[in-house]
């Protein structure tokens, strides 16, 4: 079998149902032979690899470890879902603080053990926190570590193709920024339903409501219909994001990613990216007047977060990030 690279992927997480849905989707889709799953609880993670070597991968060589120092060195990608994941009833930012400071060991296992690491794709919850933290704490460079924010946007696409009767692929534009979070941005005056502009589609008031519900609510719907939290999407799209990091198919979905410009300062939230082997690259977005000022209250909620988790005293004040990580 032909691979990608040789160079080490690391799945951090890997007992839990997000974790071993990565890692078969990182075998199935070739990216290195040199795959590691690290998992606290070890005996789920002994399960994981049974499962991964029962599935026979050609010339994969898996190993595993409970150990972060065995984990972490020599990793040059890495995928964290590390985190509790939401239960019923939950919304993404109940999680914040243990999450946050599970985040806060993780950058510091990065620094520690893998300062050379190439990328990271973080996608425990809440992501744009969670992500901003490990970069404080790894010492990366922003271009370096993403966070998952995608499958707000194919939530858009799914709500819209199902609305319209096409499939998912004839839905294009349909993003999302800001927040992976019920402030989340929906961005649609871009949209073409199988080339045609959704303005010129007949999309009620009332029907666009209940598509920009169903796309926030999508994390909820899926924990209610499966009892647990949404995974193999999530997986999916994590690997998707770190192959592209690795040199292969560019990912051009929503990514989180660090901002601080004159507009956004100092927060991981979703832009338009593109991912690629030099890393995840940004550009601002455009939409209506209604469309910025949803971005720009999901800012401010992405702050209020950010400024709890200071006081928490998880991460420094803004004024003493560089002492953190020189590259911000």
């Amino acid at each position: 079998m032909k691979f990608l690279t040789d160079e080490k992927l690391l799945i951090v997480g890997a007992a839990g149902m997000i974790g071993s849905n990565m890692a078969q989707t990182a075998m199935m889709l070739g990216l290195t032979p040199n795959i590691c799953l690290y998992d606290i609880y070890e005996p789920g993670l002994k399960g994981v690899v049974a499962e991964m070597n029962h599935c026979a991968f050609e010339g994969v060589n898996l190993t595993w470890t409970a150990d972060p120092a065995v984990a972490f060195k020599d990793a040059k990608y890495i995928i964290s879902s590390g985190g509790a994941p939401r239960k019923a009833g939950m919304t993404r930012e109940d999680l914040l603080k243990g999450n946050c400071e599970i985040a806060e060991e993780f950058g510091k296992n990065v620094k520690k053990f893998c300062p050379d690491v190439k990328h990271i794709v973080v996608i425990f919850n809440p992501a744009d926190l969670t992500g901003l933290v490990v970069l404080l704490h790894s010492g990366l460079k922003p271009e370096q570590v993403t966070t998952l924010a995608a499958l707000d946007s194919t939530r858009l696409q799914t709500a819209l193709a199902e609305h319209f009767g096409v499939q998912q692929c004839k839905i294009t534009g349909s993003y999302t920024y800001g927040g992976h979070g019920e402030a989340m941005a929906v961005f649609a005056s871009k949209v073409k339903i199988d080339g045609k502009p959704l303005a010129e589609c007949g999309l009620s008031a009332e029907a666009f409501e209940q598509i920009k519900h169903d796309t926030i609510q999508g994390g909820a719907k899926i924990i209610e219909l499966r009892g647990r939290s949404s995974f193999q999407s999530p997986a999916y799209n994590a690997v998707k994001m770190i192959e592209a990091a690795m040199g292969g198919t560019k990912f051009t979905w929503p990514a989180g990613t660090y901002v601080n410009n004159d507009t956004y300062k100092n927060v991981m939230m979703a832009m338009p990216t593109v991912i690629d082997a030099t890393g995840v690259h940004f550009s601002k977005p455009e939409g209506t007047a209604e469309e910025m000022a949803a971005l720009n209250a999901s800012y401010e909620h992405l702050c209020k977060m950010r400024d709890e988790i200071i006081t928490l005293g998880i991460i420094p004040a803004v004024a003493d990030w560089k002492k953190s990580n020189p590259n911000l």
